[in-house]
C-alpha cells in the first residue's frame, strides 16, 4: 500500500513545528510514522494526573487531538490546511503511570474531510481509550 502522505513527515519535524505548544508542555513525544500512521506517547505523571492519580481523560483527547491532526494535515494536499471539526473518545481503562501510546490511522480520507481514530494503550498494552476525530480540510485562500 503506497503512503498516504501528501507532505513530508518525520518524527523530528512533528517534534520540530509542536514547540511552544501544549505538546511539550504534557510531555508528548511523536515515536513513529508509517506509511499510513502515526505514533506518540504521552507520560502518566503529575503533569497529566488528574486528582485520583489517574491519567486525565483530558489529556488522552489532546494527544488524540494531536496524532489525529498533524496526521490530516501531512495526508492533505500541499497549501491545504486540516481543522478540527469532531472528536469523540471512549475511557476503557485507567492508568496511574508509565506511558500511554496512541497510534492514529485514518478511517476516511475525503477531499473536503479527514476522520482519524486513534488507539491509545498502556505499557501492558491494554486499550485504555479510543478516540475518532473528524478534520476539516480547507483549501488555500
Amino acid at each position: 500500500m503506497p503512503a498516504i502522505w501528501k507532505k513530508p513527515i518525520t518524527v523530528e519535524s512533528l517534534t520540530h513545528h509542536s514547540l511552544r505548544t501544549a505538546v511539550p508542555h504534557l510531555g508528548i513525544e511523536f515515536l513513529e510514522v508509517g506509511d499510513d500512521f502515526v505514533r506518540g506517547r504521552v507520560p502518566v505523571d503529575e503533569r497529566t494526573h488528574q486528582p485520583y492519580g489517574l491519567l486525565h481523560g483530558g489529556v488522552s483527547v489532546v494527544l488524540a487531538e494531536t496524532l489525529g491532526s498533524v496526521g490530516a494535515a501531512h495526508a492533505c494536499p500541499e497549501g491545504y490546511r486540516a481543522v478540527g471539526l469532531d472528536i469523540n473518545a471512549n475511557h476503557l481503562r485507567s492508568t496511574q503511570s508509565g506511558w500511554v501510546t496512541g497510534t492514529a490511522r485514518p478511517v476516511h480520507i475525503g477531499r473536503t474531510t479527514h476522520v482519524w481514530q486513534i488507539d491509545m494503550v498502556n505499557d501492558a498494552g491494554e486499550m485504555t481509550c479510543v478516540s475518532r476525530i473528524t478534520m476539516a480540510i480547507l483549501a488555500p485562500r
